[in-house]
């Protein structure tokens, strides 16, 4: 009867003791929350519940196993406290990442909420995200290790490669040299201000934003939501152009190709209307002016500025319909036509006719009507 009641006091106290755990520490981050509202690392400290039970649990199932004198348990003893040491040590990584990343969160919150500087926020997360990252990867080398560590034949092969680390970081480092530059890349991303979370790019002839930077590669989300994945290395070998670098107020042109009768008065007068109607333009500047000509057309340029690029796009596509439609409308002549019909060939004078000098004219009948006669 002892050896059903030992087990079943030891799971059940344990379980009991878990739950009992997670309830009071979510209780108490609930009630410090609603005390301060203002700083969100008690909610967020709330989402290391499980990994919290399942740490609590652990320890104490594997503290408490060597006293079950069950014969179930004392066969396999061994096997059973490795396991419960693997699963403590992997429920303790799970919960330091979660907690630290709790921790990192609220703060970028917090600086985010205080901070005017949007692309210096954008610069935060990105730091913020990839220290999250790293410390992961940290996290979760040393949990691997302390638990290849728990083996007896893998404590021999640690040390046998700690004797030849020299070799081993060598060729280490030249099989992984590709992971190892998009891993010193990215750092270099984070902290060098290169690119960040949020910044409109055009890489490789593609316009897009920013959508995540990890440790090995960056994803770019097209304007048509595609999504492209480089690597990290790209952006710190590779010249492209960051629109949110220095400011994100841009400056859009359309083009017109009109005939050489155009009214460029009146147009200007029609962009400035557009302009101040228009609700992405940024009131800064505009501008009407012919760039250049051709035999058939003239190239009439309309510049107008926006507070980024997607205010740019749309001012851009608001004066160019808006300016075809007024010329169509009020001043056809002046688009561009293609001549189709044949030309009028112009009609030759026929030549006038000759008349003989004076005095021939006797000699040429006589001489015709010898002519006739013979």
């Amino acid at each position: 009867m002892e050896d059903v009641l030992r087990p079943v006091i030891v799971i059940g106290g344990s379980l009991a003791i878990t739950v009992f755990i997670g309830w009071g520490a979510d209780w108490l981050l609930r009630r410090i929350d609603a005390r301060h509202p203002e700083t969100p690392l008690w909610d967020l400290l709330r989402g290391c519940r499980l990994p919290l039970q399942v740490t609590v649990c652990t320890a104490l199932l594997r503290g408490s196993y060597e006293t079950v004198d069950a014969e179930a348990i004392t066969a396999h003893q061994t096997a059973i406290g490795r396991l419960l040491t693997l699963v403590l040590i992997a429920a303790t990584a799970w919960l330091v990442i979660r907690g630290s990343g709790a921790i990192v969160e609220s703060s970028y919150s917090r600086y985010a909420a205080s901070a005017h500087d949007a692309a210096r926020v954008r610069r935060v997360r990105t730091q913020v995200t990839l220290i999250q990252r790293v410390v992961a990867a940290v996290v979760g080398v040393v949990a691997a290790s302390a638990m290849l560590l728990t083996f007896p034949a893998m404590r021999a092969v640690g040390t046998s490669m700690l004797a030849s680390a020299g070799i081993l970081g060598i060729v280490a480092g030249v099989a992984a040299q590709s992971t190892l530059g998009n891993l010193f890349a990215g750092l270099q991303i984070a902290f060098g201000d290169m690119v960040r979370i949020g910044d409109t790019v055009v890489v490789n002839g593609e316009w897009g934003t920013v959508e995540e930077i990890t440790l090995t590669f960056l994803s770019v989300r097209t304007w048509d939501e595609r999504r492209i994945t480089m690597p990290v290395s790209y952006f710190t070998s590779q010249p492209f152009e960051n629109w949110s670098r220095g400011g994100t107020q841009k400056t859009g042109t359309v083009l017109f190709h009109l005939d050489h009768h155009a009214p460029i008065e009146e147009m200007r007068t029609k962009l400035r209307e557009i302009v101040q109607e228009s609700p992405a333009w940024d009131g800064r500047d505009w501008s009407l002016v012919v760039t250049d000509t051709s035999p058939s057309t003239i190239v009439v340029r309309a510049l107008v500025t926006a507070r980024d690029s997607d205010d740019a796009w749309t001012v851009r596509c608001d004066i160019r319909e808006r300016m075809i439609t007024w010329l169509r409308e009020e001043h056809p002549y002046a688009l561009p036509r293609i001549a189709t019909a044949p030309a009028v060939q112009a009609q030759v004078p026929a030549p006038a006719p000759t008349h003989p000098a004076p005095g021939h004219e006797d000699h040429f009948a006589r001489f015709d009507n010898g002519f006739r006669k013979g």
